[in-house]
């Protein structure tokens, strides 16, 4: 199943010159693979805008191995609001409205394709891409795609263009279907925080999360937005992965999985929420810039990075 993810990264690295492969390959044991962000700041790999033509075509091919059709859609538009975002910031007249680049996203390839454990990822602003391949199963997390402006305004390209507008709408139609007293028991807060509470740590603590209302309290309808909100999340990736990550939460029971929900639910006011289980946690917050500046996550409790896949290969290399 990993075989075209394999083809992929070989055919970008081999296009590569000496000095951008350098930057663009890594051991799999360096310590950088490990690092998590969404910031706007230079990552440690190759970034787009260093690539040739052909070069950045066979990096976006990499990362469409990677991620399925809404996936990797919602990642261009994500990196192409950087030109969005740039222009809004001149006309208000902020002055480092400069470094906002579609070109500042980095790619790095770790370990060989197609060993045993091997790995990649795409890193810039608003977006943390990060794939790992033990033993030909793959896991995506951690994930982070954001959007900043999430609807472009009036008087700019794409006027009233929504980027990542599903987290939202189903995380506030899960919450505004609640009858009065589970709705109550979702709301953790009436105010929402100001970005999502495990920020980028490389560990989540899922501790930081507040309760909420149970899977197993909800009536029949919500209990279905929730599966499809978890879904549209799990589903910015390849069925390779996806697919194992769903049959683990609901393994793990989705009666234990809950639902809370911090701000205002009207649109336009700023507002968070997170799902949280035994395996995973979800978390989305648009607070910033009138609630018009998207941060959304998803990691893995269990398996971020490959950990548990690759406690399992050592395991079974000195079993």
């Amino acid at each position: 199943m990993t075989e075209p993810m394999t083809r992929a990264a070989t055919a970008f690295l081999a296009a590569l010159d000496p000095g951008r492969l350098a930057q663009a390959a890594a051991p799999f044991d360096a310590p950088d693979r490990r690092t998590f962000t969404y910031l706007p700041r230079p990552r440690p790999g190759i970034a787009l805008g260093e690539l040739s033509g052909q070069q950045r075509s066979l990096a976006l091919e990499l990362l469409a191995t990677g991620l399925s059709a809404t996936g990797l859609a919602d990642a261009r538009a994500i990196m192409d609001l950087e030109t969005v975002l740039g222009a809004v910031e001149r006309a208000a007249g902020v002055p480092t409205w400069e470094r906002r680049q579609p070109g500042l996203y980095w790619f790095r390839v770790y370990g060989t394709p197609g060993s045993a454990t091997w790995g990649w990822r795409l890193g810039g602003h608003h977006l943390a891409v990060t794939v790992t391949v033990v033993d030909g199963r793959v896991t995506a997390t951690p994930q982070f795609f954001g959007a900043n402006p999430a609807t472009v305004p009036g008087g700019f390209p794409g006027a009233g263009r929504r980027t990542l507008a599903a987290e939202q709408d189903l995380g506030r139609a899960l919450v505004t279907s609640l009858p009065p007293a589970e709705k109550a028991a979702a709301i953790t807060s009436p105010e929402a925080p100001r970005d999502i509470l495990t920020r980028d740590d490389p560990v989540a603590d899922a501790g930081r999360i507040a309760p909420g209302l149970a899977y197993g309290d909800m009536p029949p309808d919500a209990r279905e937005l929730l599966e499809r909100l978890v879904r549209h999340y799990l589903g910015r990736v390849t069925t390779a992965a996806a697919a194992p990550a769903w049959a683990e939460i609901a393994a793990a029971g989705l009666e234990h999985v809950t639902f809370r929900w911090a701000g205002s639910v009207e649109p336009g006011h700023g507002h968070y929420y997170a799902v949280l289980g035994p395996t995973f946690l979800l978390e989305y917050d648009n607070t910033q810039h009138d609630a018009n500046h998207v941060h959304s996550v998803w990691r893995d409790l269990r398996h971020d990075w490959g950990d548990d896949l690759l406690a399992a290969h050592h395991a079974a290399q000195h079993s």
